[in-house]
């Protein structure tokens, strides 16, 4: 027989859906500040930001939509919803706003 607790978190698909998203859209930046680095300080080289601009741009609407329609499913209060929208504007923030939403349960139900 198995045992069954109810005190375990349950883990929606939108949340799991959020937390790739946010941590993508987190890799992104990284990869197009490290671009930014070699094209303006290190050499002129434009490749690293030819290749991650479009993914950054392509990835940060993601988590703009993926924030607009978790936030219900989820429960999340708008300010929030607010604080998640902006938490993709610092570079690396959606990954910090990721890992406090899972630390306050903000991610589960």
């Amino acid at each position: 027989m198995t045992e069954t607790t109810l005190d375990a978190p349950v883990r929606p698909k939108h949340a799991t859906w959020f937390r790739a998203v946010a941590i993508a859209e987190a890799v992104s930046w990284t990869g197009l500040l490290i671009g930014m680095l070699f094209k303006y300080v290190l050499s002129d080289n434009e490749i690293g930001v030819k290749v991650f601009g479009p993914i950054h741009g392509t990835i940060f609407v993601a988590y703009v939509i993926t924030v607009a329609v978790v936030r219900k499913p989820l429960r999340w209060s708008w300010s929030t919803t607010l604080l998640a929208l902006a938490a993709s504007i610092p570079p690396l923030f959606t990954w910090f706003f990721e890992l406090w939403a899972e630390r306050t349960n903000r991610l589960t139900r």
